[in-house]
């Protein structure tokens, strides 16, 4: 008998059967019903609970493998409750290397389908790790039902690509800083970032881009550290409970998505970090906390002896994301975060491994990516990859699909090489500066495929790029021997904070020259928290496992680099007036670039250096929608050079500066309408900085 939401009157014997479909804890008239795969336990037992700490269930129930298991799935129908109880498995199974089994009836896991977690305060991940009971101090699930919230009218924006410009942020560390302003029970949370809003908006920021929010394992950590940005994952359905300033067991869910509701209403989207390349579990020594107690030869790539996991994350397993139960999941994750938590994209952590068989080898056509790439549902929503894994392949340029946007790891080498002054740059700046046809174009992708970034949560800070030459993680106790070396960075003469004016406004300049070719070039923006106000963390470029000042932002910085502030806040506005209709003409970046009149230039005119050792490069492009000439002048050249410029016959009252990173503020950029009229036909850019330059289009 099937259990549906109109199933009225008393429950029966066969409904307590239970049904395999849906997946996770469903509310139903009347009950809850259970469903969870496991091929090669032997028994399962569901155990509810009523409070987060309690060691012992209020209520067990061992399922019945002759009533309560269709096929691999284990199911119960438990009348009387409903949302809001807390509950767990525990499975019973072999135990033995060489099949890959991890079956230990002692440990209380989460659901893999569990939309919500409870953490205790004692929560104890070595707990789940060695022998013994843990059930005191481990996450629960808890029962909840999506369909109770009212969205207002609510849905994703669906926002153009060529008009979208994304933060990435911390949720804790955007409001976590005394500085905030925020009220000290909402520091971090959910809550806390809708009352940043009208900062994101001042900003102009169409998209948040949250460091990951699937719940995680803050102790998978070394030893008096937090796991603080999230890569740790132990559910792909439940919000990070830690996030929420609520503590009741479904407050995290609804405090979310108020958040979600509210940035809709400000016009802005929300873009998750996932991680469906590994779990909390870690290696073999790891702890027992949901996939590896219930199905650890599906969930993980093991290698052929079954009892090592195969390691492509970098964190000590992988997740087997071709496997069809896998595949499924991840799957039906990213329809409950679209459908039931309103969120309009994801960016995929480490992307390439869900290129990967469960051997290890990469599939040209890998089926979870096509599986993403052509669901009905999930159509319309921003699909960003980050493609590599921690093994080495690198995929950007090739990854699969034809829809997927790309973190371009090459535009921030080469943006970053170019304005530190590296030979043999000035060819692959130009490129970038384009939307990177030499990596894209044999797609034929649209303009917009680059995500253009030259920094992000993972390396150094804006600021900190211009002040370090070297990394300085040694506050995260493992001898600065953690972290990228390949930062290629520039102190600007100075390791670290310096009192010199000279240094300093160096600095300041490069972050401006930075920023305005990150939010001009071709492809879609992203700038990371803070770097509008030149956030550090003195020269920590892997802050992982920071929860602290070192990763918060600090918004006394608003005051002392409010030029930096103010001039991001009119890039970003401009940013946004840029034409959409090569986007809805669906023309590709090759099309695009064909059809459009540019030219490059050097000093002089049409005669660009694309010797090894030129630092210098100047670009024009029409923009007849706009009714524009643009002019761009890029010198890292370490004295000034005079350049020349095309005629401004016809182009109404000739040349105008808009922006200018040499000059002092506010006169390095001024509002779009009011940039003042310059003589002559030559302009002299100051060392190492960039200028913008445009001129009305006669009729």
């Amino acid at each position: 008998m099937a259990i549906s939401s109109e199933t009225p009157g008393a429950v029966t014997t066969e409904m307590l059967r239970g049904n395999s479909a849906p997946l996770g804890a469903t509310v139903f008239p009347g009950g809850v019903n259970f469903s969870v795969f496991s091929r090669d336990c032997t028994g399962i037992e569901l155990l509810l609970f009523d409070r987060p700490d309690d060691g012992k269930p209020s209520r067990t129930m061992r399922l019945d493998p002759r009533l309560n298991r269709t096929y691999h799935y284990w199911h119960i129908f438990v009348p009387g409750i409903g949302a809001g109880q807390l509950y767990g498995y525990r499975a019973s199974g072999p135990c033995g290397s060489e099949r890959g089994f991890r079956f230990d009836p002692e440990k209380l896991l989460i659901d893999p389908y569990g939309r919500a977690v409870s953490v205790p305060a004692g929560y104890k991940r070595s707990a789940a790790a060695k022998a013994g009971d843990n059930a005191a101090v481990a996450m629960k699930s808890v029962v909840a039902d999506p369909r109770g919230y009212d969205w207002e009218g609510d849905a994703p924006l669906k926002r153009p690509f060529s008009r979208t410009v994304i933060y990435e942020i911390h949720v804790a560390g955007f409001t976590r800083h005394p500085s905030s302003g925020i009220a000290e029970g909402k520091r971090g949370t959910y809550a806390g970032l809708v009352e940043k809003i009208p900062y994101l908006q001042d900003l102009g920021i169409t998209a948040v881009e949250l460091l990951p929010v699937f719940q995680f394992d803050s102790q998978d950590a070394p030893a008096g550290f937090a796991n603080y940005w999230g890569y740790s994952p132990v559910s792909f359905f439940a919000p990070h409970a830690a996030y929420s300033s609520r503590t009741d067991p479904l407050g995290p869910l609804d405090e979310f998505r108020d958040m979600v509701k509210a940035l809709h209403r400000a016009g802005i989207e929300v873009i998750l970090d996932v991680v469906f390349n590994h779990t909390a579990e870690g290696d073999k020594q790891g702890p027992t906390l949901c996939y590896r107690g219930l199905a650890n030869n599906f969930y993980y790539m093991l290698e052929p002896d079954g009892s090592t996991y195969a390691n492509y994350s970098g964190c000590g397993n992988t997740l087997n994301g071709n496997n069809p139960v896998v595949r499924r999941l991840i799957i039906d994750s990213l329809h409950h975060w679209v459908k039931e938590m309103h969120v309009d994209g994801f960016r995929f952590d480490l992307a390439s491994i869900l290129a990967r068989d469960s051997s290890g080898r990469v599939m040209s056509n890998p089926p979870v990516l096509w599986d993403i790439e052509t669901d009905p549902v999930l159509a319309g929503t921003k699909m960003i990859a980050e493609a590599w894994d921690a093994a080495g392949l690198y995929q950007v340029g090739t990854f699969v699909g034809d829809s997927w946007k790309e973190w371009n790891g090459r535009f921030r080498d080469d943006v970053r090489d170019f304005f530190r002054g590296r030979e043999n740059s000035v060819t692959r700046m130009a490129d970038r500066t384009l939307g990177s046809p030499e990596i894209f174009g044999h797609e034929d992708r649209e303009a917009e495929q680059s995500v253009n970034f030259v920094t992000c949560h993972d390396g150094f800070t804006l600021n900190d790029l211009v002040s370090f030459n070297q990394k300085h993680n040694e506050e995260n106790g493992e001898g600065n021997r953690d972290g990228a070396d390949d930062n290629r960075s520039w102190n600007c003469g100075v390791e670290g904070p310096s009192d010199d004016p000279a240094v300093e406004k160096l600095r300041n300049r490069q972050v401006k020259n930075f920023l305005t070719v990150t939010m001009l070039s071709l492809g879609m923006p992203m700038i990371v928290m803070g770097d509008e106000v030149r956030r550090t963390q003195r020269g920590n470029n892997n802050a992982y496992c920071q929860d602290s000042e070192t990763s918060w932002f600090d918004w006394s910085l608003l005051s002392r680099h409010a030029d930096v502030h103010r001039f991001t806040r009119l890039l970003v506005a401009r940013r946004l007036m840029r034409d959409v209709e090569h986007e809805r003409r669906r023309m590709s970046l090759n099309q695009f670039l064909r059809t459009s009149k540019h030219a490059w230039h050097g000093v002089k005119l049409w005669q660009p250096d694309w010797s090894p050792n030129s630092h210098s490069l100047a670009f024009g492009a029409e923009l007849p929608a706009q009714r524009l000439l643009f002019h761009l002048i890029l010198n890292a050249y370490w004295e000034p050079l005079d350049f020349e410029l095309p005629s401004p016959a016809g182009c109404g009252d000739g040349w105008r500066r808009w922006i200018d990173t040499a000059l002092e503020p506010p006169e390095e950029i001024v509002e779009w309408q009011a940039a003042p009229r310059i003589p002559g036909e030559t302009y002299r850019a100051g060392a190492r900085s960039v200028a913008v330059l445009i001129a009305g289009l006669g009729s």
